[in-house]
């Protein structure tokens, strides 16, 4: 019984090698006549992909240049980075004198924290914000920066309303000065771009 089913065995293969070899194969195979290959190929028949230009500084670091404050006062302030550090920005121009602040967010979220000026004015806590795409400025000195919304610190507080006058006889308890706040708005002065003209 196993003699037979071994020459059995043995005869089903030779069978299937001998049509295997028998069967009519194509002599070339063309990869572009392949659906899923042209498909594909089709994308890049154009040439070249072309590359993007490379990120400058200015793409990098938007919040660096000239700006126009047109609140609360008219002043032109510049913005510089710190040759050591890529993280530092020195503000030049605010009428407290030449303040520095930190990165916070990328692109263009800082962070000022509480310093001296070279100038020995005492700066609290702030927040410098650059919007890239309306070139829209804007300085808070004066309140905590926030993590979760860095632009909070630019909506205006409640007015509190004044406590009735105490009668007679009554202690006044005097309530600690709330800091001072200075918000600072403007423009960032665009540099005009010349092309060349070939003649």
């Amino acid at each position: 019984m196993k003699k037979t089913m071994l020459s059995m065995g043995v005869i089903v293969l030779s069978a299937l090698s001998v049509s295997a070899q028998t069967t009519p194969t194509p002599d070339t195979w063309e990869s572009r006549k392949n659906p899923t290959v042209a498909a594909i190929l089709s994308k890049y028949e154009s040439g070249t992909v072309t590359t993007r230009p490379a990120l400058t500084q200015k793409d990098i670091f938007p919040a660096l240049g000239q700006f126009q404050v047109s609140s609360p006062e008219a002043m032109s302030l510049t913005i510089t980075q710190d040759e050591q550090n890529k993280g530092i920005v020195y503000i030049n121009g605010l009428p407290q004198g030449t303040v520095k602040a930190m990165i916070r967010k990328s692109p263009a979220t800082y962070i000022i924290h509480a310093q001296k000026t070279p100038e020995g004015t005492a700066i609290p806590e702030g927040t410098l914000l650059y919007d890239n795409a309306s070139n829209n400025l804007q300085i808070c000195l004066g309140r905590s920066f926030n993590d979760a919304d860095p632009g909070s610190v630019f909506t205006p507080l409640p007015v509190e309303e004044k406590p009735a006058t105490p009668a007679k006889g009554k202690t006044k308890i005097k309530k600690p000065a709330a800091p001072t706040v200075w918000l600072y708005s403007g423009t960032k002065i665009l540099e005009e771009k010349t092309t060349a003209v070939n003649r």
